[in-house]
């Protein structure tokens, strides 16, 4: 494609459009359009480069102004002045076809190319059904070393998300967490799934995964259940609708099922394989109103139904709302700052009255540890017991990551998070359990990362290291990272790490965690993971 041509008509356009009338300048501004378009088409074909893109629109606006106030523009001659002051449509037709045609034919030819060297059809063969299809996964295969403090004293911890299934801690065997048997696991999870283009705007979207229906952040399936089969879920189902601009770029957002986390954030308050399920939106503001500029400003606000309760109107639900800005630099550097407000409804336990069960609801159905509970049971039997949450989540979290690419392709990444929980009063939780509770209601976390910003192609790297800190009730511990302190919150310690590719899109990967409870009683865990994981 000959980028001096798309130059040509990008900046005869924008020299027209001051002198034309009101006709010529609705044409001329289609023609810069389609010339923008097409820019775009290049940028995504990898042709140019999304910064050389912008330089050329920056270049043409800049010649044009420039242009515009020599003396050419006042009946002076100038022989190095173009001025364009009206484009046929014959002319017009015929650029726009010849660039279509360019384009078509360059792209044609790269498929073509590719098709060959890689045995698959060339795209124009297969049916119109299968072009809009997209098809991907990954697997991972993991090993996993989990080491207990010697210091860790035994049934200290208790199980509560097993106490509530069993129907009581007398009910159980062994009604505590494990605190002091070193564990030794291989593990795996494999991850599948499809896209689908309805139309420009409409998209639909499916993953399959392993895992199970009872752990929302966890997606592993653990090896040693006597060679039988392993569990699939659906971990995606959603209908995206994207509201586009004239240079392609989606402006609004909509989603709805279960999706993807649509708000920035990092693993101090969402695990990175919860999926969010109900609808949200994101709106997004360009800054300088530059095609191909990624400098904006972004609102993300969401509905999440948590759990429906029959013949109740107190229905679980999260409702959120973020904040933010993401700007690229021309050197590829990105700072991100997000500031969201999560307000968890209807999830505070109450107590039953005496020998009742209606307000068993409350209890939560997934939990890990940490959040401060009481029973909510009230039938004077020791052996039962139903424990619930005693606080309330309302979080402000604030996010920020700044990645430097100066030494580009090598990056480095900070990143730091702030949670605290607005919603915990020391009054409510003693009206509801009777006792006093201090307030442990903040977490953060600081990270650095260095290397490549994705590990896909041979010899990509990428080493990092971060420490978190997450007092018990700062966060609703179901939702938070599964592998700190394996899962919860109360903790405290540092995690390092690496990926190295061996091929490209294969990669092999190291994490060590060490972690200590801050309040509870000691409870020391050091975890070893090593992983190899492959793209499709």
């Amino acid at each position: 494609m000959k980028r001096n041509t798309l130059y040509a008509c990008l900046m005869g356009a924008m020299l027209a459009v001051p002198s034309a009338h009101a006709g010529q300048k609705e044409d001329l501004l289609e023609l810069k359009g389609t010339v923008i378009n097409l820019l775009n088409a290049l940028v995504e074909q990898g042709v140019l480069t999304r910064q050389k893109a912008q330089l050329l629109v920056k270049r043409a606006e800049a010649d044009a102004k420039r242009q515009a106030k020599s003396p050419a523009a006042s009946g002076e001659s100038n022989k190095n002045v173009v001025r364009v002051p009206y484009v046929p449509q014959f002319v017009k037709d015929q650029m726009r076809e010849e660039l279509r045609a360019q384009l078509r034919e360059e792209v044609k030819d790269d498929l073509v190319t590719e098709a060959k060297q890689d045995g698959w059809l060339v795209p124009a063969s297969l049916p119109a059904w299968a072009k809009r299809f997209k098809f991907g996964g990954d697997i991972r295969l993991r090993a996993e070393a989990d080491r207990f403090g010697s210091g860790n004293p035994p049934y200290k911890y208790f199980d509560f998300l097993a106490i509530n299934k069993a129907g009581g801690s007398g009910k159980l065997d062994n009604p505590y967490l494990n605190t002091t048997v070193n564990r030794t696991r291989l593990r795996e999870r494999l991850r599948f799934g499809f896209s689908a283009k309805v139309t420009n705007e409409v998209k639909v979207a499916a993953r399959l995964s392993s895992g199970n229906l009872r752990d929302p952040v966890s997606t592993n399936q653990t090896l040693g259940n006597y060679f039988n089969r392993y569990q699939v879920v659906l971990d995606r189902a959603y209908l995206q609708y994207a509201f586009k601009g004239a240079s392609g770029d989606a402006w609004l957002t909509l989603w709805g099922g279960r999706m993807p986390n649509p708000f920035y954030s990092t693993d101090l308050v969402w695990d990175k394989d919860l999926g969010f399920e109900g609808l949200a939106a994101k709106y997004k503001y360009n800054i300088n109103h530059v095609p191909f500029d990624r400098q904006s400003l972004f609102l993300t606000v969401g509905a999440f139904p948590l759990q429906e309760i029959a013949l109740s109107a107190h229905d679980k639900w999260l409702v959120g709302g973020q904040v933010g800005a993401d700007l690229r630099f021309f050197d590829d550097s990105r700072l991100r700052l997000g500031l969201a407000y999560y307000d968890f409804r209807n999830i505070t336990g109450q107590r039953n009255v005496l020998n009742s069960t209606l307000l068993d609801y409350t209890a939560p159905q997934y939990m890990q540890k940490g959040n401060t509970l009481f029973d909510i049971r009230n039938d004077g039997d020791q052996n039962t017991g139903l424990w619930a949450l005693a606080a309330k989540y309302r979080e402000i979290n604030l996010t920020a990551s700044y990645d430097f690419a100066r030494f580009n392709p090598t990056h480095i990444v900070l990143t730091a998070d702030y949670v605290k929980n607005v919603g915990f009063s020391e009054e409510g939780i003693f009206r509801r359990t009777g006792e006093h509770v201090q307030p442990r209601t903040t977490g953060y976390q600081i990270a650095l990362k260095v290397g490549m910003p994705q590990v896909r192609l041979w010899t990509d790297w990428q080493v990092y290291a971060a420490y978190k800190y997450l007092e018990r009730d700062a966060v609703l511990d179901a939702f938070t990272d599964s592998d700190f302190h394996l899962g919860g919150t109360d903790a405290k310690g540092w995690l390092v790490g690496g990926k190295y590719a061996i091929d490209d899109n294969v990669w092999l990967g190291a994490r060590w965690l060490s972690t200590d409870a801050i309040d509870g009683p000691p409870l020391a865990i050091d975890i070893l993971q090593l992983d190899m994981n492959a793209r499709f």
